[in-house]
């Protein structure tokens, strides 16, 4: 199936459009986070610049998802199409660590 890939992190099939989706579902649903006691806060004129940053490494996500997904719609031969399997994870693990450290944010940040 074309845009289906095997990905390295998981050793299973994942379809980039499952990606896409996911990328815009993190990037738009608030996340449950709440400080815990005692955990420190990050000052809040720290936190606004982190979440600008934030914001922005989430839409330079956007293109690469979007160009991962684009990929993986045309037929590659080998070697190219084992990049698009390492593609495919590397995305796949920034899209996590976008949204944990967004996660990180909103529980040690006021407001």
């Amino acid at each position: 199936m074309r845009g289906a890939l095997l990905s390295p992190y998981t050793g299973t099939a994942s379809d980039c459009s499952i990606c896409r989706e996911a990328f815009r579902t993190m990037m738009t649903e608030p996340t449950q986070a709440t400080t815990q006691p005692g955990a420190p806060e990050i000052p809040e004129e720290l936190a606004l610049e982190i979440r600008k940053l934030a914001h922005d490494l989430s839409n330079a996500l956007e293109i690469i998802v979007q160009t991962n997904y684009l990929l993986g719609t045309v037929e590659m031969k080998r070697p190219a199409s084992d990049w698009l399997r390492m593609l495919d994870g590397g995305v796949n693990k920034a899209l996590e660590i976008n949204l944990a450290l967004r996660s990180y944010i909103k529980a040690h940040a006021p407001r």
